[in-house]
């Protein structure tokens, strides 16, 4: 069947001209593409460096896409499940103090969940658990003293909880099991400039033992289950003749992908949605062949995909715009309209989508190129959002703090 769809997903690409970019021509996108994987912008995100101070959600969905001349329905588990608009919370702020605040904030506006820290961007266990096939490789922490309490806490203020397992960058996981990861060819353990290390997503025990925590998270309560950083480090391409990693002959985007499908076939059978975060401009551009991303394979085998949009995170003259950052407007509506096209070919194997927005203020990017971000501009961005036929989205701030009064 997969032949069949692939076939027929290619020569509608010929025939109506999509593969074409309709932004930067190729050459300047591939040269734009490295410089995002790299730049001081791509870091205060889900799935970026570091962290400085729909279609039809609640359903079925059907769709165009055949096979054996027969429709394809991609089966929801929670089928129930609202339109999610969430935040980001922290494993410290979901077992500290700052949580009291969090749950107000949602209890007070349109706010209806949470996507909370389960294995952070360490690679650190964010909870105790007694579980052996986690302690086999995991270290739990106790940022989250009582996850049992927690959960119970979520459900009687009605929060869709949504755990957030970080894969590949698990520096944790590397330092422990160097033969899980990235060696240089000197022995020693590669790291990039930040000090993080990733794991190897050619190991199918690194796929097992995440699989293992979004099991254990299902089991806890979570509704959904979010990977983050399903790729392989930025700028791998590289890297890679220079370390030493076990590898098949598969590519690396078809690499991610099986991941991602496996995730899914293990994830469904106890009833949680498999969402995935990816960057934001992958919808603008071909595939990114040197971490292993594709927009369209990794959406396929999703119930949720999660474009990291940030106005912040484009640079000058994306979507027509001198300085993203300063019009979050046009470059919301701008990705939206490209995760569309992009995705719009696969027919009912589209996901719901569902982007990370920006809720804090890119500094970092100099005089004149951002902007204080508040109302206003959080407004702007669910806006474009609703203008392009998109109702769910997720809030990022790395700090946790959140425009209460924007219009969600």
């Amino acid at each position: 069947m997969d032949v069949i769809v692939s076939t027929l997903l290619l020569l509608f690409h010929v025939l109506s001209g999509t593969g074409a970019q309709t932004g930067p021509q190729s050459a300047s996108t591939h040269q734009l593409l490295a410089t995002l994987l790299t730049a001081p912008a791509a870091q205060q995100q889900p799935g970026g460096t570091v962290q400085p101070p729909s279609t039809t959600p609640g359903g079925a969905q059907t769709g165009t896409g055949t096979a054996s001349g027969s429709i394809y329905v991609k089966h929801d588990p929670q089928p129930d499940a609202p339109e999610v608009k969430g935040i980001y919370v922290t494993a410290h702020s979901a077992g500290g103090s700052r949580m009291e605040s969090l749950l107000k904030l949602v209890d007070n506006t349109a706010l209806n969940s949470m996507v909370i820290d389960v294995k952070d961007d360490y690679g650190y266990l964010t909870y105790p658990t007694k579980n052996p096939e986690l302690l086999k490789l995991g270290k739990p922490q106790k940022y989250i003293g009582n996850i049992s309490q927690l959960m119970e806490r979520l459900k009687k203020h009605e929060v869709y909880p949504i755990a957030r397992i970080v894969v590949f960058k698990d520096t944790v996981l590397a330092r422990s099991h160097p033969e899980l990861s990235f060696r240089r060819k000197d022995g020693s353990l590669w790291q990039n400039g930040k000090g993080d290390s990733f794991v190897n997503p050619y190991r199918k025990e690194v796929w097992d033992y995440n699989i293992a925590i979004a099991k254990e998270a299902a089991k806890l309560g979570f509704k959904e289950i979010q990977f983050d950083y399903v790729r392989f480090p930025e700028g791998f391409e590289k890297k890679a003749d220079a370390l030493v990693f076990d590898k098949t002959k598969d590519k690396r985007v078809d690499t991610i992908a099986a991941f991602v499908k496996y995730a899914k076939s293990q994830l469904e059978p106890l009833g949680v949605r498999v969402s995935v975060d990816i960057f934001g401009y992958a919808a603008s551009v071909p595939a990114a062949e040197g971490i292993g991303q594709d927009f369209v394979k990794i959406s396929k085998h999703v119930d949720v995909i999660s474009p990291m949009v940030y106005p912040s995170h484009y640079s000058t003259g994306w979507f027509k715009v001198k300085d993203p950052d300063t019009n979050p407007y046009a470059t919301i509506k701008g990705a939206m309209l490209d995760t569309h096209k992009k995705l719009n070919p696969i027919g009912s194997y589209k996901p719901i989508i569902r982007p990370w927005i920006q809720d804090f203020t890119a500094s970092w990017l100099g005089k004149g190129h951002y902007i204080k971000y508040g109302k206003a501009q959080v407004d702007a961005q669910i806006k474009a959002l609703n203008d392009t036929g998109i109702h769910e989205y997720l809030l990022w701030n790395a700090n946790n703090r959140y425009t209460a009064d924007a219009n969600f």
